[in-house]
């Protein structure tokens, strides 16, 4: 790009577009940045820590003004509830196609979820025991092109998938699909994530830890900032025009991760920092029900009884991408104290 790239971004209130927000910002103080924010209160804060940053006041559901920013920018960052809402996909899609071509293509930086291979489990309602399933974005991609429909998320991977070659190469997306993602997030809004956090939140409301089912079941992790470090690279070789199938369009399938954990073993780890911190009276984790389990934590206890593998190649090779960040539970302290000062609140 010759001029300075406008990024529009949604999420930016939210724990991963937060901190992808602060990521850019810190490496590239010279780009434009839009921001869609739901309400003046929080755009306040926003501006607080991004003086130079445009606010567009709106949601996901407001698809004019998602197709109009969307045309207007270089690059669209979508992470705010991005990988279930069909509607701001479409409008995405349509926007980007709008205000590009082949000669100046638009790109879609689309925020999935690796919740989509749990399907395996849910189809058969089994929770808490292990899988020798792996899936493998490189060498395995078109596996992950062509899960059931049905499976969680993908209406709306498809719709990002299918963008560039519908669009005549005028959209170029990356379709980026986090497992479990923990550390304390840089952004002004959210600095929290879902599933860790959770965990550590009920561990402490109970006084132990929860495993689902006998405990076995194992997904994949990444810290905030390792992720965010994948969008920031993403961003560059968008800005550089690099054009590489590998890099854009239906193939580009991001599994970043960066290792794995059974949940059960890392109940049993949220147990013994708790009671070292003198959070809980001792080191206990023990099996609670999928009932309770909901009604603790809504959807984010099913996960913790599910499989979701993955191995995370493409982004190695055609980014250079390093994860660098501490282990999932080198964090687990730090979540601990964070979840108590939020009950405390």
């Amino acid at each position: 790009m010759t001029h300075i790239p406008k990024i529009f971004l949604t999420g930016a209130t939210g724990y991963i577009g937060g901190d992808a927000l602060y990521a850019l910002v810190q490496k590239h103080p010279e780009y434009n940045y839009t921001l869609l924010v739901r309400s003046a209160n929080k755009a306040e804060q926003i501006q607080k820590q991004y003086p130079s940053a445009r606010i567009v006041l709106g949601d996901l559901d407001d698809s004019s003004l998602l197709e109009k920013e969307s045309a207007e920018a270089d690059i669209v960052l979508h992470t705010a509830d991005a990988s279930d809402h069909e509607g701001a996909a479409k409008a995405i899609a349509a926007g980007l196609a709008k205000g590009h071509s082949s000669a100046n293509p638009g790109y879609w930086l689309h925020t999935g979820g690796t919740g989509i291979l749990t399907y395996t489990d849910s189809d058969r309602g089994v929770f808490g025991e292990p899988s020798d399933k792996v899936y493998d974005d490189w060498d395995g991609v078109d596996e992950l092109l062509n899960l059931p429909a049905h499976a969680f998320h993908r209406n709306v991977d498809q719709i990002v998938l299918e963008t560039g070659p519908k669009r005549g190469d005028a959209v170029k997306t990356a379709l980026v699909c986090p497992p479990t993602i923990y550390g304390r997030g840089r952004g002004p809004v959210s600095q929290r994530g879902r599933q860790t956090y959770e965990l550590a939140r009920v561990t402490l409301q109970l006084g132990k830890a929860p495993i689902i089912g006998a405990g076995k079941s194992i997904w994949n992790n990444v810290h905030v900032h390792d992720l965010s470090d994948l969008y920031v690279l993403l961003v560059e070789a968008a800005v550089a025009g690099r054009d590489d199938p590998e890099l854009w369009g239906a193939r580009a399938y991001y599994l970043a991760e960066n290792g794995e954990h059974a949940w059960g073993e890392l109940s049993r780890a949220m147990a013994k920092y708790a009671a070292e911190l003198g959070l809980i009276a001792q080191s206990k984790a023990e099996q609670i029900s999928l009932e309770d389990g909901k009604k603790f934590a809504g959807f984010e206890s099913l996960s913790w009884g599910l499989n979701s593998r993955g191995r995370a190649k493409r982004a190695a090779k055609v980014l250079d991408w390093t994860p660098t960040r501490p282990s999932i539970e080198a964090t687990l302290p730090e979540v601990l104290e964070d979840e108590q000062r939020r009950l405390q609140q």
